[in-house]
């Protein structure tokens, strides 16, 4: 009995110490976004005047993947899909646009987050808070985000080390649902509801709380540099 216990127990802590590694260890994919796009200032952009998908230009699968350079971007960068006029897939409710939550109820509701969203295809790319999840098809990866929640566990040196993570998104019945590893349970929910403004995005999260957001058209000067997140414990 001694025996199964302790093996129960080593082969926990191997587990353990394997998923830690491959959090924070691990190597993350290979940055293909033009830097161009993660230079330029996505600022100074009207959201409201959104892109014509009429299929003139560039598809989904034509695009290289985009992913968050280290832990969070520096500043809120051109948009990743502004070659792409691919009509919206079968299904996809359009959620384009810059966005506001000013309501929330439930377990720390997200007041104030702003978040952009970018459609194409099969394609969603959501950037915010310094971080840019990229999922669907494109030119350089798989269809699943391949990234950072962006927070900052601990430093080594100059080195930060923020916790991987891995979703894809699917419509259903014009909600889009995020899985964890593209199969796994649905964390997040985004959908359009009608709000007494107009329009508005709804943010469900696994924790329960939900977000109301509305539509802007520029983004807040505050909302430029991401606040850095996470409590950052300096190991060596």
């Amino acid at each position: 009995m001694k025996k199964w216990v302790l093996r129960i127990a080593m082969t926990f802590v191997v587990l353990v110490i394997a998923g830690f590694w491959q959090l924070f260890f691990s190597s993350r994919p290979v940055l293909t976004t033009d830097p161009a796009v993660l230079a330029g200032d996505g600022s100074s952009i009207d959201y409201c005047e959104l892109p014509v998908l009429d299929g003139s230009r560039k598809t989904a699968v034509e695009i290289p993947k985009a992913n968050t350079p280290g832990c969070a971007y520096d500043h809120f960068p051109l948009p990743i899909l502004a070659q792409c006029t691919e009509p919206l897939a079968e299904g996809a409710v359009d959620i384009r646009g810059l966005w506001m939550a000013i309501e929330g109820k439930g377990v720390n509701p997200k007041i104030g987050h702003v978040e952009r969203i970018e459609q194409c295809g099969a394609r969603t790319v959501v950037t915010s808070s310094g971080i840019i999840h990229d999922k669907g098809p494109n030119s350089t990866a798989g269809v699943n985000s391949n990234d950072t929640e962006g927070a900052v566990l601990f430093t080594i040196g100059d080195k930060e080390y923020c916790p991987r993570t891995s979703a894809n998104v699917y419509w259903n019945n014009g909600v889009l649902d995020f899985r964890v590893f593209g199969w796994g349970p649905v964390v997040v929910k985004r959908y359009l509801h009608a709000g007494p403004d107009g329009e508005q995005l709804v943010w469900e999260y696994a924790n329960g709380s939900v977000t109301y957001m509305d539509r802007i058209c520029t983004l807040p000067e505050e909302k430029k540099i991401p606040k850095k997140r996470g409590p950052r414990l300096k190991l060596f």
